[in-house]
């Protein structure tokens, strides 16, 4: 051994350039051999063929259809059940039972991707996302090729160290049987089946989708669970809305009127789910007059009843006590009082 090849090596893996590594190691090893030494080549050999590489975290610089994805703080509240089902599936792999391909469903909104962050974050692990711009080629047969190379990049990885996330799969692959599908979506799909069922069952690969009775009956087999996003209570949405809130209004000089905010949910007939509402929370507090300190509520109100003119009288009627509309309309407890005994007259 030379000693360019020990700074190659020491190069090599500080550029963590993982494949001029392991060509380093086997010329490393193949010098040995000629010299006689052919029980540490041979072991050399056996190590790189062996090892279960891993790209460190702070780094992702080789990988092509895959991106690192940093945690974010943002609040996420679950219902019961869902939550059960998503501990379920953390315990499982923490005890290493063969429960590796996922399948988060639900309508849009309903907190699918954000899981995938928070079980990612339960695992202590880095989350690696699909790149699907760069997987979908129009060229006739390309996409099929990158999916073999991305799944090779996949196996690749270490296992302990990574979560996979597949974020609407639907995009990518779709039911063959379908009389709308295209014969070149069909042999897609036919390539992902395939890469994922020679998928190491030490990966967790998380696929999210708003479409699941699209998607074909053979990938739904291979899943080893699928998860139910499409199981929220108003009551649920009221505490996920409430927890987004808090959250977000610590940022402003506005205050918190959780009974009032409750209410306002209370009366809308049919609330969003906890992705639209984190949006309609945000855009009700950037939006609203600083001047006023309750003045979110308004717009928060207005934009879920969808109009933007507030009516006293309709207020009362819906069980607003007068401080409230006052807080809501901005006109004061005793001019409200003044139009509704007048509006009764």
């Amino acid at each position: 051994m030379k000693k360019q090849n020990i700074i190659n090596l020491v190069r090599y893996y500080s550029e963590k350039n993982d494949a001029a590594f392991r060509n380093e190691v086997k010329e490393i090893a193949q010098d040995f051999d000629r010299n006689g030494d052919e029980e540490i080549g041979e072991y050399l050999m056996e190590l790189i063929s062996t090892a279960d590489y891993y790209v460190p975290q702070t780094s992702y610089k080789n990988l092509e259809y895959l991106k690192k994805c940093s945690y974010n703080d943002k609040p996420l509240s679950l219902p019961d059940t869902i939550y059960e089902d998503v501990m379920g599936l953390v315990r499982s792999v923490n005890k290493e039972l063969p429960i590796s391909k996922t399948l988060f469903y639900g309508a849009p909104g309903s907190g699918k991707t954000e899981c995938a962050f928070q079980v990612a974050r339960l695992l202590n692990r880095d989350l690696l996302s699909v790149r699907m711009e760069e997987l979908v080629d129009s060229h006739l047969g390309q996409t099929q090729k990158n999916i073999i190379s991305l799944f090779d990049e996949i196996q690749h990885l270490s296992s302990r160290n990574v979560v996979i996330l597949f974020d609407e799969i639907d995009s990518l692959v779709m039911n063959r049987l379908s009389n709308n599908d295209l014969r070149e979506m069909g042999r897609v799909t036919s390539t992902f089946l395939k890469e994922l069922e020679q998928l190491s069952e030490k990966i967790l690969l998380i696929c999210t989708t708003n479409l699941k009775d699209s998607l074909d009956k053979a990938l739904l087999r291979r899943f080893d669970v699928c998860i139910s996003f499409d199981r929220y209570s108003k009551e649920d949405i009221i505490e996920a809305s409430l927890s987004i809130l808090k959250y977000l209004i610590k940022r402003t000089n506005f205050k918190l009127d959780t009974r009032l905010f409750t209410k306002i949910l209370n009366n809308t007939e049919t609330l969003p789910y906890p992705g639209d509402m984190h949006q309609i929370i945000k855009l009700s507090l950037a939006f609203a007059d600083d001047s006023y300190e309750y003045d979110y509520l308004r717009k928060l109100y207005t934009t879920l009843q969808g109009n933007n003119k507030l009516n006293i009288a309709e207020l009362s009627q819906k069980g607003y006590t007068l401080r409230e509309i006052e807080v809501l309309t901005g006109v004061s407890k005793s001019s409200v009082s003044r139009r509704l005994k007048e509006s009764d007259l």
